[in-house]
């Protein structure tokens, strides 16, 4: 007979990165582009001037525009493709979140089941935190979990 591990009581908290990058939905693509490559971050929430949530751009809606697809592969062409595209065109609206309290569990069967690469971390319609697929195998490979 082989024993079940205890399931973790570990909680969204826990694991999610607090110090969270984000744009506004009137930036240009290049903006998001720029912050991706420099800091290797792959989702990016979107605020609007109020600062709530109001969608959430990933690397894949970057680089899956038809827009910047159809002006070809160069640097120069791509460039002025994303300069000229706001994130609001291109991120996606109906952002699926989680809050401090959810367990980890939880959230990662979110994750699975929606097929996204990260859950915007939301309490008292504030964003306090992202949690992303790197959290939760960090946190395998710690032990943690």
């Amino acid at each position: 007979m082989t024993s079940q591990p205890l399931p973790s009581k570990k909680v969204v908290r826990d694991l999610m990165s607090s110090a969270v990058r984000t744009l506004k939905r009137n930036d240009e693509l290049l903006i998001a582009d720029t912050v991706m490559r420099t800091e290797r971050i792959r989702h990016l929430p979107i605020l609007d001037d109020d600062g709530r949530l109001v969608g959430i751009l990933s690397q894949r809606d970057l680089f899956l525009s038809a827009l910047v697809r159809a002006l070809g592969h160069g640097s120069a062409a791509r460039d002025r493709a994303l300069g000229s595209i706001e994130v609001k065109q291109v991120m996606t609206a109906d952002v699926v979140t989680t809050t401090p309290e959810t367990p980890i569990a939880a959230a990662a069967q979110v994750m699975v089941d929606r097929k996204i690469g990260c859950l915007p971390v939301v309490k008292d319609d504030a964003l306090v935190g992202i949690l992303s697929e790197s959290d939760i195998v960090s946190a395998v490979a710690r032990g943690d979990l």
